[in-house]
């Protein structure tokens, strides 16, 4: 993965326009949901710069463009702001068309964007359980449930019969699911993915697409941030 910058604080200066030519991610490095946007970026080819943020101590001019204080946020060299990891990846696919990611039928966009409803609805499992376990809770409902939805996905993936979600070649909906397949070994879940072998075939194909790979971190990375969070001291910048 290539070098990313270390994160601005609540101290760090204002950066300045964005240059003619680029667009301005502000990420975290360890976000799934920045990752998403990190991915469609790397997918299309869209020349960009990246600003981590310390989602901790947030710079006041980080607030000033997204007041929300999430990532990802996009910003253009014109003082265009987009936020929210749908709405970007979205926005990129109008912006920057040469290379689709979303299906041209209408109905199969459709289907994307219910299959994203769907998935939803199945990532705060993710948190619950491994949170719950570094908690020393019982998580043992959660995983029943988590493994009912991980089944859903899976069903939905054989009725399909194609490779990935959007078909035979990975598109805008996969992209928008992996971040946090890519942490399930590092969130203890991925146990609950047993009797999906559809789903796992999926993920197996996602870890060989060289766009993923452009953008990961390996489980031990995730893991150590991860750990930094729980313990209420996140590492954003470990490794760098």
């Amino acid at each position: 993965m290539a070098p990313t910058p270390k994160c601005q604080g609540k101290e760090s200066p204002a950066p300045g326009p964005v240059p003619n030519g680029v667009i301005r991610l502000y990420s975290m490095r360890f976000c799934p949901f920045a990752q998403r946007t990190r991915l469609v970026l790397t997918a299309k080819g869209v020349k960009h710069e990246i600003i981590n943020i310390n989602l901790k101590d947030k710079p006041d001019w980080f607030l000033g463009k997204n007041p929300f204080g999430t990532v990802p946020v996009l910003e253009t060299s014109s003082g265009q702001v987009v936020y929210e990891s749908p709405i970007t990846c979205e926005y990129l696919e109008e912006v920057y068309p040469e290379k689709k990611l979303c299906p041209s039928d209408p109905f199969e966009r459709a289907q994307q964007k219910m299959l994203l409803d769907l998935y939803s609805k199945v990532i705060p499992y993710f948190y619950k359980i491994s949170m719950g376990k570094k908690k020393g809770e019982d998580v043992a409902a959660s995983e029943v449930e988590f493994t009912e939805k991980l089944s859903l996905l899976n069903e939905t993936l054989s009725k399909k019969k194609t490779k990935y979600f959007g078909g035979d070649s990975v598109t805008m909906i996969d992209y928008l699911i992996w971040p946090w397949f890519e942490r399930a070994e590092m969130m203890r879940v991925k146990h609950c993915l047993a009797n999906t072998p559809v789903l796992c075939k999926w993920i197996e194909r996602m870890f060989e697409d060289p766009v993923v790979k452009a953008t990961m971190f390996s489980t031990a990375d995730h893991k150590v941030f991860f750990d930094s969070y729980m313990d209420g001291n996140p590492n954003y910048d470990h490794g760098l």
